[in-house]
């Protein structure tokens, strides 16, 4: 399949309010960023079957550090999978009540992946900035696990390979999602106001319990983030 190109048009939609960006991810960082482990895996990592993942992380900077997420089969059949998390790095950067995620993105092709930015601390305050499953090519999924709202957003611009513009505001009272410069999810629930937590972006390879796993010839598989900046509103005057 020929994949776009991440040269294609960025709509960038408007701000409700005046904001500064705090961070702008550069994943071969490693202040920013630690690589291969996590804490929203059991003992930190490096496997997670209990959540349907063949995952095996590993800090090899090939797996990650570009901002191309792999997943390499392994000889035991689970698979090397790329992960990155701000939790434990030396900036330790925590994503807040009212900040704006965007994020540029390029979906993978391979059945079995399972690409998603995401966000925890302490063994919660997940927000899903987007899953997805190319079994359902058309399909992105979004969820409010703080305060328990989910959609299953479905569009023609979404298909393996393609690139999409996602944008996430992360209000006390409702979180609302936008995909290319279009609001298409307000959840009306939100995070609270003293919510905060760590973000992680990573490539899972499904196990099959939930969506099917990867073709047997199937060796590789990559997902990319050409962008990832958080906006955080700018106080009052007062």
């Amino acid at each position: 399949m020929q994949q776009p190109t991440s040269g294609g048009p960025h709509v960038e939609p408007t701000s409700a309010a005046p904001s500064d960006v705090v961070f702008t991810a550069d994943f071969a960082s490693t202040r920013q960023w630690v690589a291969g482990r996590s804490w929203a895996y059991p003992d930190g990592g490096p496997d997670n079957p209990d959540d349907d993942k063949l995952d095996h992380l590993v800090r090899d900077p090939d797996y990650c550090r570009s901002g191309v997420f792999r997943a390499r089969r392994r000889r035991d059949g689970r698979w090397n999978t790329g992960l990155l998390t701000t939790e434990g790095s030396e900036e330790a950067f925590l994503v807040r009540a009212g900040d704006t995620l965007q994020a540029r993105v390029r979906l993978p092709c391979e059945t079995g992946a399972w690409p998603a930015i995401w966000t925890w601390r302490d063994g919660g305050q997940e927000i899903d900035v987007f899953e997805y499953h190319p079994d359902n090519p058309d399909l992105l999924e979004f969820t409010n696990h703080v305060r328990g709202a989910d959609l299953c957003f479905r569009d023609d611009a979404v298909s393996p390979g393609a690139w999409v513009d996602l944008r996430v505001d992360l209000g006390p009272r409702s979180v609302v999602w936008w995909v290319n410069g279009t609001r298409v999810f307000t959840d009306h629930r939100g995070v609270g106001r003293g919510w905060h937590a760590h973000l992680i972006v990573n490539l899972s390879v499904c196990a099959g319990r939930y969506h099917p796993p990867p073709d047997p010839e199937t060796t590789e598989m990559t997902f990319e983030v050409s962008s990832l900046v958080v906006r955080r509103p700018l106080p009052r005057p007062r």
